[in-house]
């Protein structure tokens, strides 16, 4: 369970044998059940969570109780509702188990620790963060420009174990797009 949080984390910067070692004092483990809630709108988000196995969807509901996804998390992502975890702010997401989740979270004061006491994870974040603003301003883009057949083919490229691990009408909620768009869409490429 570790190995995959070791492994990301080597993937990112160096760190030695001993650092590996203490990296695993900084984490709780957590399982959640299928539909089973990490976090809901209205609570402070106490942890940062790396999804060691399993599929979670982080989202808001509008005034209509329509679910807006925002994004998806499998094994090797990082999730929260990052405000409310830096600035202790009620969360405005929810977020949710899609499938069986292990869970390796750590708490704000223990990712403050971390950084001080490994000061390379200071670094393997600041990586992480530059990515998700890169992935952000991508799909802000994507969500501005692109068609709809073109907004699925792309995620579907981009992201192909989502497509096979989530459902369609999940999917349509993150691209903007409704179920039956998407489903247009599937049975239109499945065919060429």
């Amino acid at each position: 369970m570790f190995e995959t949080l070791l492994s990301h984390i080597q993937n990112k910067v160096d760190v030695t044998e001993a650092q590996k070692n203490e990296l695993q004092s900084f984490f709780t483990f957590k399982k959640l059940r299928k539909k089973q809630y990490l976090l809901q709108e209205g609570e402070i988000c106490k942890c940062l969570s790396f999804v060691s196995k399993g599929l979670l969807k982080s989202y808001f509901m509008d005034e209509k109780g329509n679910e807006h996804i925002n994004m998806f998390a499998f094994e090797g992502w990082w999730i929260s509702d990052f405000n409310s975890f830096i600035n202790q702010e009620k969360s405005v997401l929810n977020i949710d188990a899609i499938e069986e989740t292990e869970l390796l979270m750590i708490t704000r004061e223990e990712y403050e620790n971390l950084m001080l006491t490994i000061p390379v994870m200071d670094r393997y974040f600041r990586i992480l963060y530059q990515n998700s603003l890169v992935t952000k301003d991508y799909r802000l883009i994507v969500s501005n420009s692109f068609t709809a057949e073109e907004k699925y083919t792309q995620f579907a490229q981009r992201n192909p174990e989502v497509i096979q691990r989530v459902p369609h009408n999940l999917i349509a909620s993150f691209l903007g797009l409704a179920p039956e768009t998407v489903s247009r869409i599937r049975k239109k490429i499945s065919t060429q």
